[in-house]
């Protein structure tokens, strides 16, 4: 039987305990996201997440209605796997001690960074005798072996048996697609106990904007046809072929390739780029949250690439922005990954095959051509984000699955 929400408390608020890595300030999706759920349930709950060490803000600090409790955690680069792992050791001794001295929560909460969280969130929540939520944002260990990131046997068999078993133990899973809840359930997780709630974006802050805009003129992109990929650069998103794409494009003398984001491969995608001559291929670092609006409206169309092979081991969660600034998408994913399904379903863009670059300069000459009809794929993601994206639609689905825990 799990314990009763609230029950705990002299008032009607529950306690939630959130774990994470990430959180605001942070720039990462999951920081993004999370800061995003926790203030919205910090309106009938009270809410304290444990986040990683921020160098510029203080140990501890209210926000929003939310206390975030910061760590000493390293945050080293996390280009290098080895520094990623100490990253995740120093934080999760830092969520253990301070969870140690924590008051009593009614529900422990957590994604899945790092991916073990989990684990640490049982054992945090059997001291309590508490259930637990865990919000799946990708499906580990086997994204890092399908990127070829982890070789080790011994390690990947540890890490699967510490992640499945911690997945399997839960009150409720998240899975951010239905593709997703089915690589769920091949790990065990019991399918009455998976959620399904896609990520969403706040169609309040991101709004369609003009193309000619000041943050358009700032980089002189106005008179430009504009591709964009805006978000992580990292193993998952296949931005080599984007950029291998763009050698077939070298006759559109206005084409401008605008990569915007961080992550382990940026410096290795800057070489590539210039070895192979993609002049009109720009790198450009992350973006202020304020300036989102007028520097994903700055686009003509999005390309959100998704490596072979990680349908629903993983789902990029910057196409809810690019959908409330109402731009049209490229989808280069496989067909059964959320991505392509929802790009495919609303209409808001075109679906190719990923890792292969022609295939992609071919959709991007006929975005260029006029062969797409871009506003009304525009207008049709807008009025998908508006309806379904949108974050209190979002909220509205984790708020019920917080009522079920506290029926049960």
């Amino acid at each position: 039987m799990i314990p009763v929400l609230g029950s705990t408390t002299t008032s009607s608020r529950s306690r939630l305990l959130v774990l994470n890595q990430y959180y605001w300030p942070g720039v990462e999706a999951t920081a993004n996201l999370l800061t995003e759920l926790c203030e919205a349930f910090a309106v009938d709950h009270d809410v304290t997440v444990i986040t990683g060490a921020s160098p510029d803000f203080p140990a501890r600090q209210v926000r929003k209605g939310v206390e975030i409790v910061r760590v000493r955690s390293t945050s080293y680069d996390r280009s290098r796997l080895w520094r990623r792992a100490v990253n995740y050791v120093t934080y999760v001794v830092g969520v253990v001690w301070k969870a140690t001295f924590a008051r009593r929560p009614d529900l422990v909460v957590c994604m899945t960074d790092p991916p073990f969280i989990g684990a640490i969130a049982r054992v945090i929540a059997a001291r309590f005798r508490r259930p637990v939520l865990v919000i799946a944002q990708d499906v580990f260990p086997e994204i890092a072996v399908k990127l070829g990131r982890l070789r080790n046997p011994v390690v990947v068999r540890a890490l699967r048996l510490l992640v499945d078993s911690s997945l399997r133990s839960a009150d409720r899973v998240v899975a951010i697609g239905e593709t997703m809840k089915l690589r769920l359930r091949e790990k065990g997780v019991r399918s009455e106990r998976i959620r399904v709630i896609p990520n969403w974006c706040d169609v309040t802050s991101i709004v369609p904007s003009p193309r000619d805009n000041p943050w358009a003129r700032e980089h002189r992109l106005v008179k430009r046809f504009v591709v964009m990929h805006s978000g992580n650069v990292g193993y998952a998103q296949d931005l080599d072929t984007l950029i291998r794409a763009c050698t077939f494009l070298r006759d559109l003398s206005h084409l401008a390739v605008r990569i915007i984001g961080g992550g382990a491969r940026r410096e290795e995608l800057i070489l590539l780029a210039r070895r192979l001559g993609a002049d009109n291929v720009r790198f450009m670092h992350w973006q202020p949250y304020e300036l989102r609006s007028l520097s994903l409206s700055t686009a003509d169309i999005h390309v959100v690439g998704l490596a072979r092979g990680l349908a629903g081991y993983v789902v990029p969660s910057r196409l809810y922005g690019i959908l409330a600034a109402g731009r049209p998408v490229i989808a280069a994913a496989e067909p059964e990954s959320e991505t392509a399904q929802l790009v495919a379903r609303v209409g808001c863009g075109v679906v190719v095959s990923p890792g292969n670059p022609f295939l992609l300069a071919r959709a991007i000459r006929a975005a260029h051509d006029g062969e797409l009809d871009l506003a009304e794929m525009g207008r049709r993601a807008r009025a998908y984000a508006e309806t379904e994206g949108d974050r209190p639609v979002a909220i509205r689905r984790y708020e019920a699955v917080l009522n079920e825990l506290q029926a049960s």
